[in-house]
């Protein structure tokens, strides 16, 4: 009797533990359950869009002048700056290109890409779009670049000996660019990216600035193109107007700036009187892309060098040379927050090979490849539309001899909403990943 009683409650406690199981079971399955688009969408937008980049092995700080990329693609033509010309206007129509070289449909997104060769001792160009190079948008955050470049060469014009590296005030001006391209606080920077900005476009001007488009450096003959805007009412207000150089105890200036941007002459309203829908910082593809292709070629092609900029102002923008952050070992636009495009070049060029990015990039480059980028985005009430834009220069050493390339994307969807920025972002990586398939895998066309 009381052995079997005893099998009885063995049974009873084999059968609770079995339902126990079973509850947990189907608790764990209820945990692993499929998450929702709108789930997929918040993950990708923090852990792709918004991410910290991820960088190369070897951070190297590789000059500009050194780059060397292969006579690559030999079935394409490409133009050096002397075959084009691009002191005339009109040179769009005298470079190599193929306005329509991507299989992607404009209304999926604007993008432009600038490919190098080294055809003996000069840089050649083909110019490659989707249709949409002329299409003008807001371009956002990522005209940041446009506006550091603009500000630094207005103070070398002021004295040609002081440029970005600098400090002003408190403020290291490499910190400040790095945190422009971060959005957050680094070395002597506060992290207000659109503060800091909007200084230094109120240090250029925004009539300077515009100009650099048209007659005075990039030629564009493009009149809708401006750049009378800013990125907030806040200006970064360093504690002194003095530039003191950090390489130089006898080389200072006091440069003038624009303390709210409505004290510039030049400033406009969003919705001006001939500002249309884009507002007042309109661009296109071709006009940003061509000014950070100048930028990035600045030593090799003298033939276009934005005028008073010097090689090490634009290794401050492009690599935060003389950063005060001691945790960080790289500055400037290797800073610029997103991991889009790095995540569709490892796709694009090891579509089978599953392991992250980093890892397939630093295996085909030796560690030595780059992606220098600044992004922006938004909601635009005046569209109804959310936006993002991305500006970058990539460097791929020992891919094909070496590839080098600039380009300029825009992305946009309809309803504006910070919800919808994934989908903005989801639409613009799979239009990298197609772009870099077309440009860098022989035969995919």
């Amino acid at each position: 009797m009381i052995l079997a009683k005893l099998k009885k409650v063995a049974l009873k406690l084999t059968c609770v533990s079995l339902v126990a199981m079973l509850v947990a079971c189907q608790s764990q399955t209820q945990q692993k359950a499929p998450i929702t688009p709108a789930e997929q969408h918040q993950r990708f937008y923090q852990q792709v869009m918004l991410a910290a980049p991820i960088l190369p092995a070897d951070l190297t700080n590789i000059a500009m002048g050194e780059h060397s990329v292969a006579n690559h693609a030999a079935q394409f033509r490409y133009k050096t700056a002397s075959d084009v010309d691009y002191s005339k206007a009109g040179w769009q129509q005298r470079v190599a290109a193929d306005w329509h070289y991507f299989d992607i449909p404009a209304a999926k997104g604007k993008l432009l890409v600038i490919d190098y060769q080294q055809q003996g001792s000069q840089l050649a160009y083909r110019y490659l779009a989707n249709g949409s190079q002329d299409d003008l948008y807001e371009p956002w955050s990522s005209s940041k670049i446009q506006a550091f470049s603009g500000a630094i060469a207005k103070v070398r014009a002021t004295n040609a000996k002081l440029g970005s590296r600098a400090i002003i005030g408190k403020s290291n001006v490499a910190d400040l660019i790095t945190s422009i391209n971060s959005y957050a606080p680094f070395g002597s920077a506060d992290g207000n990216s659109n503060a800091i900005a909007s200084y230094f476009i109120n240090v250029a001007g925004r009539e300077y600035l515009t100009k650099l488009f048209a007659d005075s450096w990039l030629k564009l003959n493009d009149s809708r193109i401006m750049f009378k805007g800013a990125y907030a009412t806040d200006v970064f207000t360093p504690s002194t107007t003095r530039w003191q150089s950090i390489d130089s105890d006898t080389i200072s200036s006091d440069i003038a700036y624009f303390t709210a941007n409505g004290d510039d002459p030049a400033y406009l309203g969003y919705r001006c009187d001939g500002c249309g829908l884009t507002g007042n910082k309109a661009m296109t593809t071709l006009a940003q892309a061509e000014w950070l292709k100048r930028l990035a070629s600045h030593t090799r092609e003298p033939l276009t060098q934005q005028p008073f900029l010097h090689a090490q102002d634009v290794d401050v923008l492009f690599n935060g040379t003389g950063h005060t952050d001691k945790t960080a070992e790289v500055g400037g636009m290797m800073q610029g927050i997103s991991q889009m495009i790095t995540e569709s070049l490892a796709h694009a060029l090891a579509p089978n090979d599953t392991r992250p990015a980093k890892q397939v990039l630093d295996e085909l480059t030796q560690g030595q490849w780059r992606v220098w980028q600044k992004i922006g985005w938004g909601p635009s009430e005046t569209r109804a539309t959310t936006e993002t834009v991305m500006l970058a220069h990539v460097y791929l050493p020992f891919i094909q001899g070496g590839r080098e390339f600039t380009l300029a994307a825009q992305n946009s969807v309809p309803g504006a909403s910070e919800e919808n920025l994934a989908t903005t972002g989801l639409q613009m990586q799979a239009n990298f990943t197609q772009a870099f398939k077309q440009l860098l895998i022989p035969n995919s066309q």
